[in-house]
C-alpha cells in the first residue's frame, strides 16, 4: 500500500475515524516530533473496538473491568496501527492530538504542542508485528517527506518515570534510521 497525504491532513487509505479528542496548534506551530506508543483494550488482548471507543469517547465502562477507570478519559491519537499492519487514523495532522500529557523533549515542553502520536496495537511485555513495523516505516517516511518530521521518540522518551511505552520489545532499530541524515 503506497501512502499519501491529502490536503486536510489525512492519510490515505487509512480507515479514518474523527476523534473529538484534539484542537489546533498553538499558533505558527508545527509537529516536528512523531512520538510512538503502545495500546490494548483490554490489556494485553487485541483486535477488539477498545482502543477506537475510548478515542472517541465511546468506550462503555461496563464492558471490561478495566475501562471503569479509563472511560473519563479525553484522549487520542492521529494513528493506530493493528498487529496486522492496518492504519487507522483518528485526527488529521493538521490538528493536535491529546497523546502526550505531562512531557517534554529537546528542552521543549507539552510535545503534544509539536508532535503527532502514533499508537501501536500491543503492550510492554511482547514483541510488534513486521507488518507494524512496515506499515510504522511507511507512515514516518510519508510524514517526514510531507511535514518535515525530524524526531522520534517513545512516550517512556518524553514522559520519563511517567510512561513506559513502547516498551522493551519494541525495536529501535527498524525505526530510528528513518530520522537521521
Amino acid at each position: 500500500m503506497s501512502l499519501t497525504l491529502n490536503a486536510a491532513g489525512w492519510v490515505e487509505p487509512a480507515r479514518h475515524i474523527a476523534s473529538p479528542n484534539c484542537d489546533d496548534y498553538p499558533d505558527g506551530a508545527r509537529p516536528t516530533l512523531l512520538v510512538v506508543h503502545n495500546i490494548s483494550l483490554p490489556p494485553n488482548q487485541y483486535g477488539g473496538p477498545g482502543v477506537e471507543e475510548l478515542f472517541t469517547n465511546t468506550l462503555d465502562p461496563a464492558e471490561h473491568p478495566y475501562y471503569a477507570g479509563i472511560a473519563h478519559l479525553r484522549v487520542s491519537a492521529h494513528f493506530f496501527i493493528r498487529r496486522d499492519g492496518e492504519l487507522v487514523q483518528f485526527v488529521p495532522v493538521t490538528r493536535r492530538a491529546w497523546h502526550a500529557g505531562a512531557s517534554s523533549f529537546g528542552g521543549r515542553e507539552r510535545c503534544n504542542d509539536f508532535s503527532l502520536g502514533v499508537e501501536l496495537e500491543g503492550s510492554d511485555f511482547e514483541p510488534f508485528s513486521d507488518a507494524q513495523y512496515e506499515r510504522l516505516a511507511e507512515l514516518a517516511a510519508l510524514l517526514r517527506r510531507e511535514l518535515g518530521l525530524t524526531d522520534v521518540a517513545g512516550h517512556s522518551d518524553i514522559a520519563p518515570g511517567r510512561k513506559t511505552d513502547p516498551g522493551p520489545f519494541f525495536d529501535w532499530r527498524r525505526i530510528r534510521p528513518l530520522f537521521e541524515a
